[in-house]
């Protein structure tokens, strides 16, 4: 679960709700977020094929519930497969498969023990690649579309309650609260565009980055593991993907471990 995706939606909405104040039946106009929530949906059907825009609410959800990839783990992983492929050969790793969780290192891995050339080998795994790119930048399009068309909508929804409002012009008692109903399918569509479609779109933009890291770290161990190159080389390659707090972390945890193993020999 991502805890910051849930915190800050929390947030934004309880300091709007405050700003509302008490009397909160005044924001609430059934028409309205028909006009703004039914158009913004419709459209973005519209804009996409059906499959995708059937995944919208899944695309959204998804924002909130995503388990990320544990890069050291991955890169202690590796470095466990190039040790036992240099004493035990490339065939031993198929022992190996069945524990693997994450499916492209072991289809990548599986096509090592196929005996797959290595520039067949990199010319696929790329390719799965840029289809994962490219289903990432499709659900951060839809979000970025909701972003582009909520407030569309809630404009025309303000027209819509400002023609209804100045058809009433003859009774004056009537125009304060038409215009309220005026305007509040522009707060509806603020609230939609920059509250939920615009951060939800920002982060499925920077999961699709930290994807896109993983699988390259994960397809230069691979091609190291089939080249047989050395595990200490292999580890300092994959080092280079990690970020500062990452590759402190990791060192850490490496130097921890050579304390206990230190310490279990003596």
């Amino acid at each position: 679960m991502d805890l910051a995706t849930l915190m800050g939606l929390g947030l934004a909405f309880a300091m709007v709700a405050m700003g509302l104040g008490s009397n909160l039946g005044l924001y609430i106009n059934i028409p309205s977020i028909m006009i703004v929530l039914g158009g913004t949906l419709g459209s973005i059907l519209a804009a996409y094929p059906l499959d995708k825009g059937m995944q919208l609410m899944n695309i959204m959800l998804s924002t909130m519930f995503f388990k990320g990839h544990n890069m050291s783990e991955t890169i202690r992983q590796l470095v466990t497969f190039s040790e036992k492929a240099r004493r035990e050969g490339l065939l031993s790793l198929e022992q190996e498969l069945e524990g693997i969780q994450d499916k492209f290192m072991k289809k990548g891995l599986q096509l090592v023990v196929d005996g797959i050339d290595s520039e067949l080998l990199k010319t696929m795994l790329e390719t799965d690649m840029d289809l994962m790119e490219e289903e990432m930048a499709v659900k951060r399009g839809m979000m970025e579309t909701g972003t582009a068309l909520a407030p569309a909508f809630g404009m025309i929804g303000t027209l819509v309650g400002l023609i209804q409002m100045l058809s009433q012009l003859n009774d004056p008692s009537t125009l304060g609260p038409a215009m309220a109903v005026a305007l509040i399918t522009t707060f509806y569509g603020a609230v939609l565009a920059y509250i939920i479609f615009m951060p939800m779109g920002q982060k499925l933009g920077l999961r699709a980055q930290i994807e896109m890291r993983y699988r390259r770290m994960v397809l230069e161990g691979i091609l190291s593991i089939q080249a047989g190159d050395n595990p200490r080389v292999l580890e300092e390659k994959l080092k280079s993907f990690l970020t500062e707090k990452e590759l402190t972390s990791y060192n850490a945890s490496a130097q921890l471990e050579m304390g206990e193993e230190s310490a279990g020999g003596t």
